[in-house]
């Protein structure tokens, strides 16, 4: 199968799409964790922030990024084409 210019474009904006979410994902994951003792002065709703972030702040955080790729993604595949039909 010969990909077009189309395909190209669809999957560079998938690519991007992936990269950013994990970008975020990978700061959320690694990054405060690695900062959980300079992070610890700071309080959100109460809790130390990386307490906050390692109970409940991180799993927020996935949720809305998992939320977030399947809307664009869906979006994406309406825009070339290429969407599951609806039954």
């Amino acid at each position: 199968m010969q990909l077009t210019e189309r395909h190209r474009q669809y999957w560079r904006k998938n690519l991007r799409l992936t990269g950013a979410l994990l970008a975020i994902w990978f700061v959320f994951t690694f990054v405060i964790g690695w900062f959980a003792r300079d992070l610890s002065s700071i309080t959100f709703l109460g809790f130390p922030l990386s307490f906050y972030m390692s109970a409940q702040g991180a799993m927020l955080i996935y949720v809305v990024l998992v939320g977030y790729y399947a809307y664009c993604m869906d979006k994406l595949d309406r825009e070339y084409g290429v969407a599951e039909s609806d039954q």
